[in-house]
């Protein structure tokens, strides 16, 4: 599939949304039940994730097996970044590095030619 910048652009963005969505949710659900937060926090967090479920299918790849591949590596990288800026918890250097390794394999998965 060709994207041209913009559709490339609005790729990039709704898997930024998306995992933004998955990691945010996921995160008041655990500060619900690990930390004590009142319940409403885990409510929030639950249709945070489904909203994360509802913006990946804006994606205008046609598989959804290889968006949702693609979007995990996505996911890793936004995990690392939400564990630094959110949980304090500085990456090291095997963070970065497995991170770009899963950015070379989306982009593998996503831009590969195929026939």
């Amino acid at each position: 599939m060709n994207l041209g910048v913009k559709e490339l652009v609005v790729a990039v963005i709704l898997f930024i949304v998306a995992g933004l969505a998955e990691i945010g949710g996921g995160y008041l659900i655990w500060l619900w039940l690990r930390e004590g937060k009142p319940y409403y926090w885990g409510l929030i967090g639950g249709l945070t994730l489904a909203l994360y479920g509802v913006v990946a299918t804006f994606q205008a790849f046609p598989s959804f097996g290889r968006v949702y591949a693609a979007y995990g590596g996505v996911f890793i990288v936004l995990a690392v970044l939400w564990g630094w800026g959110i949980d304090k918890k500085a990456p090291d250097v095997y963070d970065w590095i497995g991170a770009a390794i899963c950015l070379v394999g989306v982009s593998v998965i996503l831009f590969a030619p195929r026939h």
